[in-house]
């Protein structure tokens, strides 16, 4: 997981100062080339380390929250399987609660992400520190408890990660079904294969291309279903930048991107986030398949 962050770390910079609207880069936002010229513009200002400013953040928040989040789909699938005999119900359900679960638990570290990431700074000016964006955001009086100033969006981030959680799950449950069956002869690993004869587990091991495209196709379509939440969540978690004492609502964001792009606005850098998206869970969904693998798991 932490390589398949590091490789669209530059994408995912780029995609947040979109979403955010940022002043300085708005201009490239849904024109042709835009990704190209924005990460061009950020490196001949900031260099190589401009394309990976707030990465950081996003290593430290990224092992417990991919930790948390497998973990507790394996062990919700379980529970749910003795309630829902349905099991794509059961997929998106467990799904949805892992990804609620682990949002819940890492959100601090995705909001000082988010602010790092943002942040667009004269050239030769220092650069954005940890501890500093951290001091920042807790001082900013819109909360009586500087703490709370850490989740602002969460609610939104909770409706954007059930279907983000629910429908990635799901789909990648459906796609490597129908990799099993319809597709098998050339999907999956023989069971005369040296790599097969001493598995316990039923499960029929997939191809690293047909597990790879499976995880990224899952992803494509919950990055769809999940965009619009996204977008305005960053909105509202950069909100404190630019007036520290509001609170600012996602109706109000809600609307102020109808007013100016209508429902093209709430899907600004979904490119962008397709080419992220589907190495990232490519890469996330093919390592969870072979761990389980390796410790012979279903």
């Amino acid at each position: 997981m932490h390589i398949a962050k590091t490789v669209v770390a530059p994408l995912d910079r780029v995609k947040i100062l979109f979403q955010t609207h940022n002043t300085k880069f708005a201009r490239y936002a849904g024109t042709h080339f835009g990704l190209f010229k924005a990460s061009a513009e950020i490196y001949r200002e900031y260099g190589i380390r401009g394309l990976y400013q707030g990465h950081s953040m996003q290593l430290a928040r990224i092992f417990p929250y991919a930790a948390i989040k497998y973990m507790s789909y394996e062990q919700l699938k379980l529970m749910l399987g003795k309630r829902i005999n349905d099991q794509h119900l059961r997929n998106l359900l467990a799904g949805s609660l892992c990804g609620v679960i682990s949002v819940a638990v890492s959100y601090p570290l995705e909001m000082i992400r988010v602010r790092m990431a943002y942040s667009t700074p004269s050239a030769g000016a220092p650069a954005e520190r940890v501890r500093g964006v951290v001091k920042m955001i807790y001082n900013e009086p819109a909360y009586r408890f500087g703490v709370m100033n850490f989740f602002r969006g969460f609610p939104l981030s909770l409706m954007g990660i059930v279907p983000y959680g629910g429908v990635s799950f799901l789909m990648h449950e459906y796609f490597t079904a129908l990799a099993r069956s319809k597709y098998a002869d050339i999907a999956t690993i023989q069971s005369g294969n040296t790599h097969t004869k001493s598995r316990r587990r039923k499960t029929r091991e997939l191809r690293a291309w047909a597990e790879l495209t499976a995880g990224g196709l899952s992803g494509m379509v919950a990055q769809t279903a999940s965009y619009p939440f996204e977008l305005v969540r960053r909105r509202m978690q950069i909100a404190g930048v630019h007036n520290p004492s509001k609170r600012t609502k996602a109706g109000q964001i809600i609307r102020d991107v109808w007013r100016k792009a209508g429902l093209r606005g709430f899907y600004v850098g979904l490119t962008i986030g397709y080419v992220k998206v589907f190495p990232m869970c490519a890469v996330s969904f093919y390592t969870y398949e072979k761990l389980k693998a390796v410790f012979d798991l279903d």
